[in-house]
């Protein structure tokens, strides 16, 4: 008797069962936004649901139809099923979009703060949304043809998906352009074509940035001090994730900055990011251009650590971010403390911001003499208030605000746990900054000042938000509005000419990343044709 053989199915039915269910259950975040957005329920509101989920389905029957080839078509559909259903998680559990600055993030995003955001619910949602799905895709047999006529048919099912695709665009474009034009978040949410545009756009992105490194600031010279006078000291504290509005030196209800206060600290309430990610934020803040040249950038140049070098004096960046400087501090001397083996300071292999200011003072001799005498500049990058697993950023003395949420799962706590445990991060880092200061008052070989600033904001669940990383155009003012701190001791204070009392007189003036650069150039007596004094935040208060 002949063995049967098992059946093949032609390999457009695999192509356009894979691209239905992943336009459909993939885009639940989208499904959900439409419905609370109230177009769900409008008069035609269903009509557009079908024609946003048929677009989607036919530019992905399209794609695909272009990888249908035998040992290629399986592997590509397995890799955006499973691409899919994580996406569909992060966007429907932290109601996040996914664009290019995401996708930089992700890319630039190591285990230690990965694994944080895989909760049992991320793993059940890619298991059943991504991997059984995978799965009967990887057990169906393919009816390849020979290759002549195979490309036939996949440039066949290419023409007949973007076909698809223009016509649903004419049938509907006037409420799908009204639509897409008054809730631009919606396009963001298109997965999984939202993802392959934001890698596009990443890459592209990056190689828009291209040639030689241009250098600045390469007249940088120090002012000359007065017979006498100490060599300054900054700490310049870049925060994570940081709301300005969660700061009791700002404000705030709740005293989450006692021993800021006590230093009588000056915080600039009006500060705003640059960005809304780590990867986003921390190269625009430390360059010259300001945040629409930053953008608009076509070579990558030296930075403000680079003018401080080129001006004679030490340099140092330590870091307690496994993701590093994002090549900030890739020309000046570094260290990173998060792989410290310290029990007390490190359980679990991830260190608190205490580490940072410990060992500052071998950590300071260690910088070259004739660099010293003129000045130092420390660079210290916190952990912070980085999530969702706020309450691992806090050691147990410190979780003054009970009960904290202590899931990642952040949907699953109540609103006020999730405050307590954001809030405890920032009276965390409160601490933290006030040992830098008390070390600042100990070196009396200085005259030493602190400036913390927040690289951006965070989301806490206002209108179902959460985390960070929206488009600047749409995120809320809670992702991009930052704390912005002050100290100086009353020498630095006599030296600059630059009053704590005419700072806090000052409190409210808006200021941007793009202040950064300057004010500490100027802060440290820096001139150069690369300062400019209109976006120095401290050069109205200094002495004539």
């Amino acid at each position: 008797m002949e063995e049967r053989q098992p059946r093949r199915v032609p390999a457009a039915f695999l192509v356009g069962g894979a691209s239905a269910w992943m336009a459909t259950a993939g885009n639940a975040a989208l499904w959900r936004e439409l419905q609370s957005l109230g177009i769900a329920q409008a008069q035609g509101g269903w009509l557009l649901s079908l024609t946003l989920a048929g677009m989607v389905g036919a530019a992905l029957y399209a794609l695909l139809s272009l990888f249908a080839w035998k040992r290629v078509l399986k592997p590509a559909i397995v890799l955006l099923l499973v691409a899919t259903a994580a996406g569909a998680h992060f966007m429907w559990t932290y109601r996040i979009v996914i664009d290019g600055a995401m996708a930089t993030n992700t890319l630039q995003t190591d285990w230690a703060e990965a694994r944080a955001l895989l909760t049992p619910r991320f793993a059940a949602t890619v298991l059943l949304g991504g991997l059984l799905p995978a799965w009967l895709v990887w057990r169906v047999g393919v009816a390849h043809r020979p290759w002549k006529q195979q490309a036939l048919r996949n440039l066949t099912g290419l023409g007949a998906g973007l076909a698809v695709v223009v016509v649903l665009i004419l049938l509907s474009f006037q409420p799908l352009a009204s639509t897409m034009r008054n809730h631009t978040q919606l396009r963001y949410l298109l997965n999984p074509l939202n993802q392959l545009w934001a890698v596009g756009q990443s890459t592209l992105g990056q190689r828009k940035v291209k040639g030689p490194l241009a250098p600045l600031g390469r007249d940088a010279r120090l002012a000359a001090a007065p017979p006498g006078a100490k060599p300054r000291l900054l700490v310049l504290v870049l925060g994570e994730t940081g709301r300005s509005g969660n700061f009791g030196i700002n404000g705030y209800e709740r005293d989450t900055t006692p021993e800021l206060a006590r230093a009588q600290a000056v915080s600039f309430r009006n500060a705003w990011a640059c960005g809304t990610s780590t990867a986003a934020s921390v190269p625009c803040m430390f360059s010259h251009l300001g945040r629409e040249g930053f953008l608009a950038r076509t070579q990558e140049s030296e930075n403000l650590l680079d003018v401080l070098q080129h001006a004679g004096l030490a340099v140092l960046w330590i870091d307690n971010q496994p993701g590093g400087c994002k090549g900030v501090c890739a020309r000046i001397p570094n260290v990173n403390t998060s792989a410290t083996k310290d029990a007390a300071l490190c359980p679990g292999g991830e260190c608190r911001d205490e580490i940072l200011v410990q060992g500052l003072d071998e950590r300071l001799a260690q910088l070259p003499e004739a660099q010293r005498r003129k000045g130092v500049v420390l660079v210290m990058h916190q952990m912070g208030s980085h999530g969702p697993a706020y309450a691992q950023r806090t050691p147990p003395a410190f979780k003054k605000f009970m009960p904290e949420c202590t899931s990642s799962h952040l949907p699953d706590c109540s609103a006020e746990q999730l405050r307590n445990a954001y809030d405890n991060t920032i009276a965390y880092t409160d601490h933290v900054l006030g040992a830098a200061i008390g070390w600042l008052r100990s070196r009396a070989d200085y005259d030493g000042a602190l400036l913390y600033v927040a690289d951006h904001g965070e989301s806490l669940g206002e209108n179902n938000l959460y985390l960070h990383g929206l488009p600047y155009a749409i995120a809320p003012d809670v992702q991009k509005h930052v704390p912005w701190v002050t100290w100086m001791s009353p020498g630095f204070q006599q030296a600059s000419g630059v009053t704590m009392q005419c700072l806090r007189e000052h409190a409210d003036a808006r200021i941007t990343h793009d202040h950064l650069f300057h004010s500490v150039l100027g802060l440290m007596q820096v001139g150069t044709a690369a300062y400019r004094r209109g976006f120095d935040a401290y050069a109205g208060c200094e002495a004539p």
